[in-house]
């Protein structure tokens, strides 16, 4: 089951200098930065009330996010929502006819599992499932 939303991903193509525009932006400064080596993405995260925002930047030419900005350019990226058990939600969307970009929950950024939902299935949205991973 689908708690919230846990945040909004952005794709920049500078993380350096998305952090100060969203910093003047939002007032507050990024908590968190963030190299996930497995999704070839830098990370920054601002939290506002109860809402995040994550920045990410690509760290390789071919990486997911410096092929979004190729195509589409800087902007939103996902939409993330954070769920209870991320492999019983994975396994209800297959039943119900979404496709997974992997078969198995991965390490994701800011303590996290991740799973993303391909966006021809979630009408042209990337939605990613997320899961605080309980120490």
């Amino acid at each position: 089951m689908i708690k919230k939303i846990e945040h909004l991903g952005i794709a920049v193509k500078n993380i350096e200098t998305a952090n100060a525009v969203y910093a003047k932006l939002l007032g507050v400064a990024s908590y968190k930065s963030e190299n996930v080596e497995s999704e070839n993405v830098i990370t920054s995260f601002f939290k506002v009330g109860e809402s995040k925002i994550e920045l990410l930047e690509g760290t390789s030419a071919d990486s997911p996010i410096a092929r979004f900005i190729d195509k589409k350019g800087e902007g939103l990226h996902h939409i993330a929502f954070e769920v209870e058990d991320i492999e019983k939600e994975m396994e209800n969307l297959k039943k119900q006819g979404f496709t997974l970009l992997s078969d198995k929950p991965k390490r994701g950024a800011d303590n996290k599992l991740i799973c993303f939902v391909h966006p021809k299935s979630a009408s042209g949205v990337l939605i990613e499932l997320c899961q605080e991973i309980k120490k």
